[in-house]
């Protein structure tokens, strides 16, 4: 049976499963931030995600095909973006050769495809969320998926896509989350700060993370002073960042508050992905030592 999010949002085990994750996504963003960008707030997040649906074949559908007006059509119905903004999207993609145009069945619409490079990296995407969770239980479905990462990138997406797109608990986990994730490069931002977490007792009203330098940030994720400036000053106005020291001195802390909503928010992906694996691959073949749960 796949993990709830209540199953994970309970083992403390998970912890380490989402420090790795945001170590990842850290990673791929520092090999190719223009691929990286996609996952860097959420509504581009979800944008590639229905992107990549639309083409392989969405659940509620049926139909494998994706070109413009079908995009920005699920786009608005779905809430994640205006028309404007999708539109901007599927150009943004074209001009960075992620998609690309092939023939389709009606000679009158242009049709699009991921390119290799895109579907490479959310392959990746998906193959490092599998290990994560066989990291938790022993199981063998990021094996399985690079056995065939097309054919199993193909069936698992668009599942995971209806998923979270209909998901309440992933598109607004919380206030501080929120703002850091529909920001312009804040859940880049947000992924580096909990990285470097030290440890989380789940009854800490806050976590210090020692010295924060907002030149490295801004260097490493090319963020402008003010953008960063901005983000942080909101998010110590609700009380979830600080410093320990006026005047952005001292250590830098997180609120346990703001480190939950994190947190539940992997819980809730990871049980989404775990949904669609065991879907399509079957159930995980688990080692009962590892898979004991925290209650």
């Amino acid at each position: 049976m796949a993990f709830t999010a209540d199953n994970l949002a309970a083992d403390d085990r998970f912890l380490s499963a989402i420090l790795h994750c945001a170590d990842q996504m850290l990673s791929i963003y520092r090999e190719s931030p223009r691929i990286a960008s996609i996952f860097a707030a959420q509504q581009r997040w979800l944008m590639a995600h229905a992107g990549f649906a639309l083409h392989y074949g969405h659940p509620d559908d049926g139909r494998r095909g994706l070109y413009s007006g079908r995009f920005i059509d699920f786009a608005v119905r779905n809430d994640i973006a205006s028309r404007n903004t999708a539109a901007a999207f599927m150009q943004e993609m074209l001009a960075y050769r992620f998609l690309r145009a092939v023939p389709g069945p009606d000679k009158r619409t242009r049709y699009l495809e991921p390119t290799e490079i895109a579907e490479q990296h959310f392959t990746r995407w998906l193959v490092t969320h599998m290990m994560i969770l066989d990291s938790l239980d022993g199981g063998e479905r990021a094996d399985k998926i690079t056995a065939d990462p097309s054919a199993m990138m193909a069936a698992i997406q668009p599942l995971i896509a209806r998923a979270i797109i209909g998901s309440e608990r992933v598109r607004s986990p919380g206030a501080t989350f929120n703002l850091f994730n529909w920001a312009n490069t804040g859940g880049l931002v947000m992924d580096y700060l909990i990285s470097r977490l030290p440890e989380f007792p789940r009854t800490a009203e806050r976590v210090v993370l020692g010295p924060l330098s907002l030149r490295e940030i801004r260097e490493q994720f090319m963020i402008s002073n003010t953008h960063l400036k901005r983000l942080l000053t909101q998010a110590a106005a609700m009380g979830s960042v600080g410093w320990t020291e006026p005047s952005r001195k001292g250590d830098f802390w997180l609120s346990g508050r703001f480190i939950m909503e994190y947190w539940n928010y992997q819980a809730a992906k990871f049980a989404i992905i775990d949904a669609a694996a065991e879907a399509v691959l079957g159930p995980a073949v688990r080692d009962e030592p590892q898979a004991r749960r925290v209650s």
